[in-house]
């Protein structure tokens, strides 16, 4: 099988790369956190590189690429730990381009596709523990003429994006609607994350809402494969980084007058970094080849691949803050941020745990050594 990218896809990787070295550096991404969280100038910066279109039609007015496109971007973000939520505008536009009318398609896509409006995804509940099936959120009415009531809870940006993609239940069945976060009764009470990004408590009280589809769980869960293949490859990037820091800490940290990467343990330590972060890679790759898939066969491609970055995210943290020693932890050195997007992107769309589950529960009858 041929794992090279192809040229379109490099220039890809090379034009977010040179903006993510020269246009969000640790100073602006402080900046960001400090104001919020989010910053609307910084997401129009990556809708001009055309990455709010990534996967809208070129006719709704996108770029028209797929998932290996997505997960060149996203491991070139994670790189730079960007705060801007790029995954929920791809889950955004994926979904609203599948499931979506032609009528909600063209209200909606171009303005997404353009940066003009940020569309995330509002799905987890208290008490639901990453299961996508377990819903109180309920909806009355049909077509544009939905009324939902509910709450969400870590709504990506949830107090500063403009619409939500709310799963809720009508009638005994799961459906997927569209609220605009302007609507009577929408109300979200934002904070800060412990990476420094921006969530929210949302609200819901016979809020006005437009059906995506009456198949709300078969559209969930693939909402919820793309938020797994986008964090996967851009875990990849922020350990890829990490990875980068830590040794050049170690070629410049001197003890008992020598670099402390001349010390054999040390080394070790660092070669079982690279493997976990090259096993992590395989999985990235691996997840977003399997987003085409077959329902049954994408999920658990899906789990596998988050179990396995599960791991490897924390494994690279945690021996990153430990080779820096004190240093690692303290906020002013860029190690410790790039540790703490580790530790909250292991428990995104279900922790490592919760997909141990899910692939034990997926396993088919042929799956063992002596298969």
């Amino acid at each position: 099988m041929d794992f090279d990218f192809s040229d379109d896809q490099e220039q890809l990787r090379d034009a977010v790369r040179k903006w993510v070295d020269k246009g969000y550096d640790f100073e602006r991404r402080r900046a960001i956190v400090a104001a919020g969280g989010f910053d609307r100038s910084a997401y129009g910066e990556l809708a001009e590189l055309g990455l709010t279109g990534l996967y809208i039609t070129e006719d709704d007015g996108g770029l028209g690429m797929g998932p290996v496109e997505g997960m060149v971007v996203m491991e070139e973000l994670g790189r730079g730990i960007v705060l801007e939520p790029l995954a929920q505008t791809l889950i955004a536009g994926a979904v609203l381009g599948g499931c979506g009318s032609a009528t909600l398609k063209a209200d909606w896509l171009p303005k997404i596709a353009s940066g003009e409006a940020v569309v995330v995804l509002a799905h987890q509940e208290r008490g639901a523990r990453y299961r996508l099936d377990a819903c109180k959120t309920t909806a009355e009415g049909s077509g544009d003429a939905c009324r939902l009531t509910g709450a969400k809870s870590v709504v990506p940006v949830g107090d500063r994006a403009d619409a939500f993609l709310v799963p809720a239940m009508a009638g005994g069945q799961m459906g997927l609607y569209l609220v605009e976060r302007s609507a009577a009764g929408v109300s979200a009470r934002g904070y800060l994350t412990q990476d420094g990004s921006r969530a929210a408590e949302l609200v819901l009280q016979q809020a006005p809402a437009r059906l995506v589809t009456t198949d709300g769980l078969m559209a969930l869960e693939h909402a919820v494969d793309i938020g797994i293949a986008s964090t996967c490859a851009e875990a990849v990037g922020v350990m890829d980084k990490t990875l980068a820091i830590t040794v050049e800490y170690m070629n410049t940290r001197k003890q008992f007058g020598v670099a402390i990467a001349s010390f054999q343990a040390l080394r070790h330590r660092v070669a079982d970094m690279k493997m976990q972060l090259e096993l992590a890679r395989s999985m990235s790759y691996y997840a977003s080849l399997k987003l085409n898939a077959p329902a049954p066969e994408r999920r658990r491609a899906l789990a596998r691949a988050k179990v396995q970055l599960g791991q490897s995210m924390r494994f690279v943290g945690q021996q990153s803050v430990q080779l820096h020693g004190g240093i690692g932890v303290t906020d002013e050195y860029i190690v410790s941020h790039y540790f703490k997007k580790l530790t909250q992107m292991e428990m995104v769309f279900g922790d490592t745990l919760h997909h141990l589950g899910e692939v034990s529960a997926r396993m088919e009858d042929t799956a063992g050594v002596f298969a």
